[in-house]
């Protein structure tokens, strides 16, 4: 049996600065609380004014525990990393990257002579015995992401499926789906989601009605109640990211950019960085 999800809650995202003077618009960030398992974070930077494009970036920077989901829609971003990996994100391309037992790396924005810089990144938890796992990448290019179309509506499909179209992140423990779907105006999108999933939708272009409620750009929702996201729109077209997640349902003991399972294994994660012992040798 067919059923809508509803809408459960919305978050109106809130600037932070981060990194070396980045401004971000943040839907939320690792609690205890978990409400959002297995999705810790996620948010959305755009620098489009000359006050803003002086932003520096993300400097050299430790994370364990977690994987993180950085995707461009304008700009790019200078990656490198403790491994020597190195690389650019570009104009919808998408990073997705396994922190496992531990990396340093950095994100540094390159913004044009227009000033425009627009993306987004995820965090995802990792399940305890996965933690310590050696890194690992995804690098996707934006000609490797699928765009399937319907009446009115398209979807770049970077994990998960829409259809019969699979896209190319696969190997995730959460068994996401995200999805960077448009919808023009006087249309409809309907997509399945496994009901045991989390369902997550940050609105940030136009505005659609999502179940009973018609949600405005820029804001987060959480959707539940239902075995398929339906979306309508009337005059305005929308844009949105639509995130699904299998609950890792563990414990979490965030701190900064550490996401582990106790208090004890952050500990032991900052006594690695000081003793110079955070990046292991996985060859």
């Amino acid at each position: 049996m067919n059923k809508a999800c509803r809408v459960l809650d919305s978050i109106e995202p809130s600037y932070v600065m981060e990194g070396a003077g980045v401004l971000l618009k943040r839907s939320f960030s690792p609690r205890v609380t978990n409400l959002y398992d297995p999705f810790l974070l996620f948010d959305h930077f755009a620098f489009n004014q000359p006050i803003e494009a002086a932003a520096v970036g993300f400097p050299m920077h430790p994370h364990r525990g977690i994987e993180t989901v950085t995707y461009m829609l304008v700009g790019k971003v200078d990656h490198r990393d403790s491994l020597e990996n190195q690389g650019q994100i570009g104009p919808g391309d998408v990073q997705w990257m396994t922190a496992g037992g531990g990396i340093l790396h950095e994100e540094m924005p390159r913004i044009g002579s227009d000033r425009a810089l627009t993306g987004f990144q995820l965090w995802v938890n990792l399940p305890a015995a996965q933690k310590m796992i050696c890194p690992r990448y995804q690098g996707v290019s934006a000609s490797e992401i699928p765009v399937p179309e319907g009446k009115g509506w398209s979807a770049h499909v970077i994990a998960g499926q829409v259809g019969n179209i699979r896209g190319p992140v696969v190997g995730i423990a959460a068994d996401p789906i995200y999805l960077d779907v448009c919808v023009e105006a006087g249309s409809e999108f309907v997509q399945p989601v496994p009901q045991t999933h989390t369902l997550l939708a940050y609105i940030f272009e136009g505005q659609g009605q999502f179940g009973d409620q018609l949600i405005s750009a820029a804001k987060m929702i959480v959707l539940g109640g239902g075995n398929n996201v339906r979306v309508l729109t009337q005059d305005t077209p929308v844009r949105f990211i639509l995130m699904a997640g299998e609950p890792l349902k563990e414990q979490i003991a965030p701190y900064g950019p550490f996401v582990m399972n106790t208090p004890e294994e952050i500990q032991q994660a900052l006594a690695d960085l000081r003793n110079g012992t955070f990046v292991r040798d996985c060859l």
